[in-house]
């Protein structure tokens, strides 16, 4: 059984008086340590795909199983607890609170997991030290750049050591310098770690990165072996 299942997945909504179907019975199977990419233009529907698997959003038909529970059956309720537990999500524009430090924006999940302070810290501490960061634990994200802002996203979303990463175009408002560096990082976490990563992006160069990559568009998938073009 892969790790990430998708049976039959369609999404559709109302925009206007326009149905948009961003996904029409997708079929995908990701298997556990992969570092997937998902290629495509804007508006194609990748973070549709990437919101299905974090559980964020459900489809309007099909199943949707991720480490061998199915998404589509849980509750609202359940899927909380289930994501603070098995999804570290990544965006493209960090989402750090301004007035907490670099330290306290990766320690926040972590109150979801009724830990002590002391356990808190050291998983914290760990975290900031993996993405290189441990010497700015007390900076504000106004003192950082936007490369280290976005690695202290990462850190953030590896704290509570998810299988599952999910990174919706992480490199998007990065200059070409600190986005390699955040894409060395992705790397060296799924190669190093066995993180599973299921990565959205545009940038051809950047899917290069992965070890699997598919392009979507109009709502459907096709497989491009990686260093191809799409």
């Amino acid at each position: 059984m892969a790790f990430i299942e998708l049976h039959g997945v369609s999404k559709s909504y109302r925009k206007g008086e326009h149905e948009v179907v961003p996904l029409k019975e997708v079929d995908l199977n990701i298997e556990a340590g992969e570092f997937f990419v998902l290629l495509g233009p804007s508006g194609s529907g990748k973070t549709t795909l990437l919101n299905l698997l974090a559980g964020i959003d459900r489809p309007n038909v099909g199943r949707v199983i991720v480490g061998g529970q199915e998404l589509t059956q849980m509750s609202a309720r359940s899927l909380a607890p289930w994501r603070a537990e098995n999804v570290g999500y990544i965006f493209q524009q960090h989402h750090l609170i301004p007035v907490l430090t670099a330290y306290e924006n990766v320690e926040l999940p972590l109150h979801l997991f009724g830990l002590s302070a002391q356990q808190r810290h050291e998983r914290v501490a760990l975290a900031l030290t993996a993405v290189g960061l441990a010497d700015r634990a007390t900076h504000y994200p106004r003192q950082l750049s936007g490369g280290q802002e976005q690695r202290v996203a990462i850190a953030r979303a590896i704290v509570g050591n998810p299988p599952l990463l999910v990174a919706d175009e992480p490199t998007g408002d990065l200059d070409h310098e600190s986005g390699e560096a955040v894409l060395t990082l992705l790397q060296r976490m799924n190669r190093e770690q066995g993180k599973t990563i299921v990565m959205v992006t545009h940038d051809l160069n950047a899917a290069k990165r992965g070890t699997r990559m598919v392009h979507l568009d109009k709502g459907r998938l096709n497989e491009t072996p990686v260093g191809a073009a799409p």
